[in-house]
């Protein structure tokens, strides 16, 4: 039978073990515009708003045509922001359709669009994958840690990737905050899954809640 901490991590991934790339309708490949949109997701993702806004901000970026950096980057900061708007992502869209437009022209200008070269330029090193990462504007540590959390389905070498806001996750379910010991009790769920469901666990008491009631561990 398996133990109490097994128990909760299963009922976890069952019920929240949708990654925000799947919520936000990125079918992740290791291909350029896939890449694109899960970076975009990253930065929105990473400032202080709610993850449902974030998710529907850059769906709304995407169905204005907006889903790649030269689309981006040809946009006008007002065609950004409307799309921002249009998410709900009232609060920081000024900046961050600055931010997007900068981005956008690093991206096409240092590695010709393609997220694929800035991973080449690491020789998978993951530290330096992180610096590289943090040249865009508005990705501070966090952004950096969101889009490795997702993108590690991809690129192997930044797996295992379980940051900081993941094993709040855990510490909130009273799971051990080791990862190799959270890996371990994820079986064979991969990395990526069990990273997305942690946070929301750690964003949301109900997911938490809800996660102990289904494993019986209330």
């Amino acid at each position: 039978m398996a133990g109490r901490d097994e128990r909760v991590v299963r009922a976890l991934v069952g019920a929240h073990g949708t990654t925000y790339a799947e919520e936000a309708g990125i079918r992740l490949r290791d291909t350029p515009q896939p890449l694109y949109r899960l970076l975009v997701l990253a930065h929105l993702l990473s400032a202080r708003i709610r993850g449902s806004i974030a998710v529907a901000s850059a769906r709304a970026l995407y169905e204005a045509g907006l889903r790649d950096p030269r689309r981006m980057a040809e946009a006008t900061w007002q065609e950004r922001v409307d799309a921002l708007g249009r998410g709900g992502y009232r609060r920081y869209d000024e900046r961050t359709a600055t931010q997007l437009g900068d981005g956008a022209r690093l991206l096409a200008e240092r590695w010709g669009g393609d997220l694929r070269r800035l991973r080449k330029e690491a020789h998978g090193d993951v530290g330096e994958l992180r610096r590289l990462l943090r040249e865009f504007p508005g990705m501070g540590p966090a952004g950096v840690g969101i889009f490795l959390r997702e993108v590690q389905r991809v690129w192997p070498e930044a797996a295992p990737e379980l940051d900081a806001k993941a094993l709040q996750g855990a510490r909130r379910l009273d799971l051990p905050e080791d990862r190799e010991r959270l890996l371990g009790l994820a079986g064979r769920t991969e990395p990526a899954v069990l990273a997305a469901a942690l946070v929301r666990a750690a964003i949301d008491k109900d997911v938490a809640e809800d996660s102990l009631e289904r494993a019986g561990a209330r």
